[in-house]
């Protein structure tokens, strides 16, 4: 089953059997249906799924492909949706709530994220970094939570991650960082705490090729798929201390020193009522 090239007719039933998931907040023990054995396969799925689910893109999540799956693929990383109804911007002292799936897949991620400030050129399809970077309009901090309904997601392979909305279940937006532009990266630095205990730390200097390499990825490969970025999009660029599970009663907490500080708390999700 795992050579098995999916058809169109495949990834659009995964697509509804992993957005039904999703909706009843049910874990899937394994993957519903042929794995898809190429990015442009997941992404198939991804597509018949962002359309199920029917809801505005606020931006887009970029993950790397781990470096020995690079070959395979033929690409350093991946995009995901990031749906508007599931961006939080918590203030001063407020904890953002992480609904999880339990028995699913839950982590958070420490995030530099990039706001354009215009659009993107529908049939531009490829970037350097100093075109990313003209099209951004700023640079804040945030918190992705990565979640799926798959426990095993990351395992499966870069592929399976694309299909399900590229791991993404939300993002914590914090504040923009000034004069960002004329920051060394070695200056952006970030740790991350589960209950109070350090997990990892780094910054923007961990993010393979740079924040605008990652940037510049996100607008040629949307851009491709019938998705230009628009302005106001956010774009997240990478976990920046590593990808951090956490669990329903847990709080995490990721610092980024003088850029501020954000919060949030894991809760059990619940089921969906019927859609409008």
């Amino acid at each position: 089953m795992d050579n098995y090239a999916p058809t169109e007719d495949d990834a659009r039933a995964v697509a509804r059997r992993l957005v039904a998931a999703r909706r009843e907040a049910r874990a899937l023990p394994d993957y519903p249906g042929a794995l898809p054995q190429t990015l442009d396969q997941g992404y198939a799925c991804q597509d018949a799924a962002i359309a199920l689910w029917g809801r505005p893109i606020a931006g887009w999540k970029v993950g790397l492909v781990p470096p020995d799956l690079q070959p395979r693929f033929g690409e350093e990383r991946v995009v995901g949706p990031v749906f508007a109804d599931a961006v939080q911007r918590p203030g001063p002292g407020e904890r953002a709530r992480f609904a999880t799936i339990p028995g699913g897949f839950a982590a958070v991620e420490a995030e530099f994220v990039f706001r354009l400030g215009a659009d993107a050129p529908a049939d531009k399809r490829r970037y350097t970094a100093q075109e990313a970077a003209d099209l951004a309009d700023a640079l804040l901090v945030g918190i992705e939570l990565a979640g799926s309904p798959l426990p095993l997601i990351n395992a499966l392979g870069s592929a399976v991650v694309a299909s399900d909305f590229g791991n993404n279940a939300g993002l914590v937006l914090g504040p923009e960082i000034p004069d960002w532009r004329r920051l060394d990266p070695a200056e952006l630095r970030c740790e991350t705490f589960v209950d109070g205990a350090r997990v990892g730390e780094g910054g923007a200097g961990a993010i393979h090729g740079g924040l605008l390499a990652a940037l510049a990825f996100a607008l040629g490969r949307c851009a491709q798929r019938g998705y230009p970025l628009r302005a106001g999009a956010l774009v997240t660029t990478g976990a920046a201390t590593g990808i951090h599970d956490i669990r329903p009663g847990q709080h995490a907490r990721v610092s980024f020193g003088r850029h501020g500080e954000l919060h949030c708390e894991a809760v059990a999700a619940l089921a969906a009522g019927p859609q409008a």
